[in-house]
């Protein structure tokens, strides 16, 4: 075998090598339960917020000042504030709690987030482009009772090949009138990995 050859063989072998190591593509794929256990690895997953979210709303309602008011509470939910190191999306939470909540029928919600869109909106149906008998106007906005917002902690520890994560979320329920927390619960979630030997 001549040099030539030789050398074009040995870039053949090293270029399948390294397509063999490389990142691989995910090609095909299929729906999937979003109910099912998501573990595949250490970081906050959507099954964390579903039963985080799933058992904290489950105590909001049972508490009095929901489940016993002569009429609906107007709620406001607000912001989750993320203390872990990781990069998670708490207005997702946040909506997953509101989605919840009105679920349950026990309470109504006011929207923070669409008050720029309603003072917009405003502005446009007193232009003169709205009829009188249809457009809306400041002043006639429903105040809300309360409002929901809450704090996200984690704990990692990591020894060896074993690791433990911890997650804490707390929510609070708090009157507008008076500033008193008229509830507050907490969920914790607490889970464990083993990392695995890679040989060669």
């Amino acid at each position: 075998m001549n040099f030539k050859k030789l050398f074009a063989l040995c870039l053949l072998s090293s270029g399948l090598i390294l397509t063999s190591c490389g990142p691989k593509a995910f090609v095909k794929g299929d729906y999937d339960d979003p109910e099912k256990q998501n573990l595949l690895n250490d970081s906050w997953s959507e099954t964390d917020m579903q039963k985080t979210v799933e058992s904290l709303v489950a105590s909001m309602v049972a508490h009095p000042v929901i489940n016993n008011a002569k009429k609906l509470p107007i709620v406001m939910v607000t912001q989750l504030q993320n203390k872990t190191s990781e990069h998670i999306d708490t207005q997702s939470v946040m909506d997953m709690v509101r989605v919840d909540l009105m679920k349950t029928g026990k309470t109504s919600f006011v929207d923070k987030e669409a008050r720029q869109d309603i003072a917009d909106e405003y502005n446009y149906q007193n232009s003169g482009m709205v009829g009188d008998e249809t457009k809306k106007g400041p002043g006639g906005q429903t105040g809300a009772d309360f409002i929901v917002n809450g704090r996200l902690d984690s704990i990692v520890q990591e020894v060896g090949k074993e690791k433990t994560v911890y997650y804490k979320i707390t929510l609070n329920l708090t009157n507008l009138k008076t500033g008193v927390i008229s509830w507050s619960d907490q969920k914790q979630i607490r889970k464990y990995f083993k990392k695995k030997s890679v040989g060669l």
